[in-house]
């Protein structure tokens, strides 16, 4: 049998078996390792390198039999001319891609959606309208317009009539009394081109030079011309010393309901979500200002001014703790007081340093209290109820709360339901996502949101709850229709009471019915320490911000 030559494919040492050189002993030293540093290496990195190569030449015809011999060659070493045939192929590819064009942004195909200020529009004619200004102040004297001729301006530009006000002041009319056509063309068709739609208009006319937002001092002039002029309110010129108590109140009332971020602050945004601008049209249309119950009733600042004046006993227009535990004859519980008072849902220094709340404050307190199924007064009672802040209401939490009910209930000779049952009612009642932890969204999707406030720190409704089934209060709200808000039932029943009252003739204890009544009498005691005090004292606005950002001094609440 004849045995393979080294080298040869069947020999037992495989090809990497070579025969060494012969000749001269010391020579063979040099020659094997001059032999060994052209090897080109193990077998399986050649494979894959040749592979990749492979790849990277097939598009070219002229190497693809050259590639084929070489990826059969394992041992073979690559030649100096494919070497530099290769080199020119990848950069011949590299050329190619650099020429070939790049393919648009994405960016560029998706059309503008974002108009902070509103959607532009091209059937705006600006020309023409500035056009019917011009014209409109040919009517004045000296082609100057003041407040009183500020309705047929409003007109001109489009706007509702109690527009006026915030036109004339946005004009520099405040400064001087009039209002040039010249300075008023150059204002309102900047607000044109920069401004497309109401809520844009409306921001920008009030608000101060730099902002994009409305404080709430920006909306004192508009609503000051509302009582001014409004044939609603025309009883209340007998009456100045209460313009700004009825300011008051409907600022708080607009904040309440448009500012759902409680930044104190009312964005474009958050008016375009609003009816407020709807309600600000039908000023011009309704003649009773009663009927416009959701900002503008004076009915409803009548109610609630009548509910302070009661627990304000020096009338200095702050109650401290014990002047709100008063309230509704104690049905709020104390644990729920002092939450309120711990700055909670309040903002200032004057709640942290003398523990009192001003009359702004209770403005959202009362509307709170009387209607729990708003989205602001749900999150009202959840930040009181969550006294850890972490947004989830605890059990430990509801017991906390509930253990003051249970020992008034047990005061009152009513036996108390276990705490263990009653969180198995409430769990029942809000169905929360997650088990064992209510959030605000579980409370905002439940439509009994005011039954599981009132268990916890209303003994009065909760007992009321208590009589009836919750199937009836259930069918209670989920009735459709022009159905009232519990708020608007509370301000009209206790409207009626106020009024009865009043027509009796019953002295009231704290002797405020004179100083409330409108018409009828002009009376000295609308002279009382309360006509002293600031026309407008800015309440303070209500926020999860930092609550010493105002600062707040005695003689002036104003934050600054």
């Amino acid at each position: 049998m004849e045995r393979a030559e080294p080298g040869h494919p069947d020999c037992p040492a495989g090809p990497s078996c070579r025969p060494e050189p012969a000749g001269p002993g010391p020579a063979q030293p040099r020659e094997r390792e001059r032999e060994h540093s052209a090897w080109p290496g193990p077998r399986r990195p050649m494979r894959a390198d040749m592979r990749l190569r492979e790849l990277s030449l097939r598009q070219d015809p002229d190497l693809r039999q050259e590639l084929a011999s070489l990826a059969r060659g394992c041992d073979f070493v690559l030649p100096s001319r494919f070497k530099k045939r290769l080199k020119a192929f990848q950069q011949v590819q590299v050329q190619t891609k650099k020429e070939e064009p790049l393919p648009p942004a994405t960016s560029q195909s998706i059309p503008t959606f974002y108009f902070p200020r509103g959607c532009p529009k091209d059937t705006v004619n600006i020309d023409a309208v500035i056009t019917k200004i011009e014209q409109t102040f040919t009517q004045f004297p000296h082609e100057r317009a003041r407040m009183e001729d500020m309705g047929r301006v409003a007109k001109a530009c489009g706007c509702p009539l109690y527009w006026k006000g915030p036109l004339f002041c946005s004009a520099g009319g405040e400064r001087t009394g009039s209002v040039s056509v010249h300075k008023f063309v150059a204002m309102w068709r900047k607000t044109l081109q920069n401004c497309h739609d109401d809520a844009a208009k409306f921001v920008h006319l009030l608000m101060n030079p730099g902002c994009n937002y409305l404080a709430q001092e920006d909306f004192i002039p508009f609503l000051q011309d509302v009582v001014n002029t409004h044939p609603g309110l025309a009883f209340l010129k007998e009456a100045s010393e209460f313009h700004s108590r009825y300011i008051t109140t409907v600022i708080q009332r607009i904040f309440y309901t448009v500012n759902r971020s409680w930044s104190g602050r009312i964005t474009c945004a958050e008016l375009r979500r609003s009816t407020f601008l709807q309600n600000v049209a039908l000023l011009e249309e309704e003649a009773d200002i009663n009927q416009l119950t959701e900002y503008f009733s004076y009915e409803h600042f009548y109610v609630i001014y009548c509910k302070f004046w009661e627990l304000d006993t020096d009338h200095d227009l702050l109650i401290d703790s014990q002047d709100l535990a008063r309230h509704n004859d104690h049905a709020i519980s104390t644990k729920m007081i002092e939450r309120i008072f711990s700055g909670a849902v309040t903002r200032g220094r004057k709640v942290q340093k003398e523990g009192k709340i001003s009359y702004a404050d209770f403005v959202w307190f009362l509307i709170s209290e009387e209607d729990k199924k708003t989205p602001t007064s749900i999150e009202y009672w959840f930040r009181c109820m969550d006294l850890d802040g972490d947004g989830v209401l605890s059990m430990f939490e509801l017991e906390y709360f509930y253990e003051e009910q249970c020992r008034r209930l047990d005061s009152m000779a009513i036996e108390a339901l276990p705490f263990e049952d009653c969180l198995c009612q409430m769990l029942d009642l809000v169905k929360p996502q997650n088990e064992g932890k209510i959030t605000l969204h579980d409370l905002k999707k439940c439509k009994l949101a005011n039954v599981f406030f009132d268990t916890f720190f209303n003994i009065e409704k909760y007992l009321d709850h208590e009589q009836k089934e919750q199937v009836s209060l259930l069918r209670e709200s989920e009735s459709e229709g022009p159905e009232l808000s519990d708020w608007e039932k509370y301000a009209a029943e206790e409207y009626d009471i106020l009024v009865a009252e009043e027509a009796v003739g019953e002295p009231w204890e704290d002797g405020y019915e004179a100083e409330l009544s409108p018409v009828d009498q002009k009376l000295s005691s609308l002279r009382s320490p309360l006509a002293q005090r600031p026309f407008f004292e800015a309440p303070s606005s209500l926020g999860t911000v930092e609550l010493y950002e105002y600062a707040c001094e005695d003689e002036d609440l104003q934050p600054s």
